[in-house]
């Protein structure tokens, strides 16, 4: 119900503040899928065209993603996380005083399905590159990177040697002062990912799920799989004052 200050608004105005408040209360979490258009208008007793220009601002604003073919969502936000550190794997490794090498599985573009699409806030079937990599410290490998990465933003990631620059050291070169979000998980792996970093298939996993935004746009999305037995991951870092 829409309050009587919020009267004097216009009707698509109203109906923004309402869904505002609604994703601010946490009513209408992250990932959400809205109603669609027909049940708002119904909902709020206007024409269609007040309630798309509600959400086409919304959307604009952020706070919405409209993904064609599924609908319209709470739009993810980005979070930024201190705990891990934005850094190279071979930059990691030289760090350590080993040796850093890599294989390039796979490197291809590829279609966004309806996850992925979510993910970049983009339309289903938009376009996307993909490559998977498997990173050695001294002949003995410790990572598979799966990644995802926008063309709008990279459009000659296809083009480059990972054997000589890693996925990650070429985008933090064109990313300025990016977002980045980090989900940390223990994981099994599946079968293949097991055969590529040349572990038992009972062996468990440490998965770190990254995404990066610039401006708003999300850059890339990339899944870092470590073995278990070969990998710790850690930080130092200032706690703010109480």
């Amino acid at each position: 119900m829409m309050s009587a200050v919020s009267a004097a608004q216009p009707r698509y105005a109203q109906i923004k503040e309402t869904i505002r408040r609604r994703i601010q209360s946490g009513h209408w979490r992250e990932g959400f899928q809205i109603p669609s258009e027909h049940k708002l208008l119904e909902e709020f007793s206007v024409s269609r065209m007040t309630v798309h220009r509600a959400l086409r601002d919304l959307t604009d604003e952020g706070l919405l993603t409209r993904v064609q073919g599924l609908g319209t969502f709470v739009a993810e936000r980005p979070t930024s996380m201190d705990v891990v550190e934005l850094r190279s794997i071979a930059d990691e490794i030289a760090a350590r005083g080993n040796r850093h090498s890599c294989a390039v599985e796979s490197l291809s573009a590829v279609t966004a399905d309806s996850g992925l699409a979510r993910r970049f806030n983009r339309p289903v079937g938009s376009a996307l590159f993909h490559s998977i990599v498997v990173h050695r410290e001294s002949d003995v490998p410790v990572q598979l990177e799966e990644r995802w990465v926008n063309p709008e933003v990279a459009p000659d990631y296809l083009d480059q040697d990972f054997t000589q620059q890693t996925p990650g050291a070429y985008l933090m070169r064109l990313e300025s002062s990016p977002q980045v979000e980090h989900v940390i998980e223990a994981v099994a792996p599946t079968p293949d990912i097991a055969r590529l970093l040349e572990i038992p298939p009972t062996e468990p996993c440490l998965r770190v799920t990254r995404r990066t935004w610039v401006n708003g746009q999300v850059v890339t999305v990339a899944m870092l799989v470590h073995p278990g037995s070969r990998y710790r991951l850690g930080a130092r870092f200032q706690a703010p004052p109480p």
